[in-house]
């Protein structure tokens, strides 16, 4: 009984040391290691490092992009597609243009931050104001104004002053009915417009991309109509548009390769050749 009594007390003389000795430090009540700091994320590649290219040449259609890039100082590059010499059927261009007419744009900033080609003028427009916000508004209301005479040129004034200008221009001989078809409906064109522009500053109230698809076509219209005694209206909007800075540059661009070809003879009668007379390519 006196043993276990003895066993005991030392058990409890063990148990009390121990409590009494303080605990040890753990690791994390130790000095504070400094922190490493994680290197920030490489910033995304700016607009300037990613381009729009622009497939061109200049036309009215052609003008319509370059003018929409300039207003809207998005940075792009423009790649020369010389429609008189067939460059439009290259490979290359048809992957982006199956249609194998220009202008036609890729954007390496598209989507998601993919990139994506776009082409047919008006659709590359559409794509532009949404992309930017500007020149196509997001209130419907103002969308369907300007999305209504973006398309009127689509369909009416582009078409039916491109082949006026065929006929006054390619086709001379033996075409009467076709030039006068084909005059009087850009006359009949250039009248809605010019109604419209008695009562608005710009064709859907707000200068917008509707104005700059039409813009580049009156100026083709101007040689065939006398603009200013019949259509004031149309002409003073004419006027007011190419004085804007940004329609300044965009009009000029790539003019000296057009004018370059126009003062060659042989590059016309081959430019001539390529561009009328086209068939399907199998």
């Amino acid at each position: 009984m006196a043993k276990a009594k003895a066993a005991a007390s030392r058990r409890l003389k063990t148990v009390r040391k121990a409590a009494a000795k303080p605990a040890p430090k753990s690791k994390q009540a130790s000095k504070p290691k400094t922190a490493v700091k994680a290197k920030p994320p490489a910033p995304p590649k700016s607009r300037t490092d990613r381009p729009i290219q622009l497939y061109y040449w200049p036309t009215p259609n052609g003008w319509k992009i370059s003018i929409m890039l300039e207003e809207c100082a998005l940075p792009y590059v423009m790649v020369p597609v010389n429609i008189g010499k067939g460059e439009q059927f290259e490979p290359e261009f048809l992957a982006i243009s199956p249609n194998n007419r220009m202008p036609a744009i890729v954007d390496p900033a598209g989507p998601g931050g993919k990139p994506i080609s776009v082409f047919e003028s008006g659709a590359i427009l559409q794509y532009l104001g949404r992309k930017t916000g500007k020149f196509y508004p997001r209130d419907e209301r103002a969308r369907v104004a300007v999305e209504e005479w973006l398309f009127w040129q689509m369909a009416g004034l582009g078409p039916m002053t491109g082949q006026a200008n065929h006929f006054l221009n390619y086709a001379r001989e033996g075409n009467d009915y076709a030039r006068k078809r084909y005059v009087d409906e850009v006359h009949r064109l250039l009248g809605v417009m010019n109604k419209r522009l008695a009562s608005y500053d710009y064709l859907a109230g707000d200068y917008s991309i509707a104005d700059m698809a039409c813009w580049g076509w009156v100026i083709g219209a101007s040689r065939m109509h006398d603009i200013g005694a019949e259509f004031p209206h149309v002409k003073a909007w004419r006027d007011e548009i190419g004085k804007r800075p940004a329609v300044e540059r965009g009009f000029a661009l790539g003019r000296a390769l057009r004018e370059q070809q126009n003062a060659d003879p042989k590059a016309q009668e081959e430019a001539r050749r390529v561009l009328f007379g086209q068939r399907a390519r199998t």
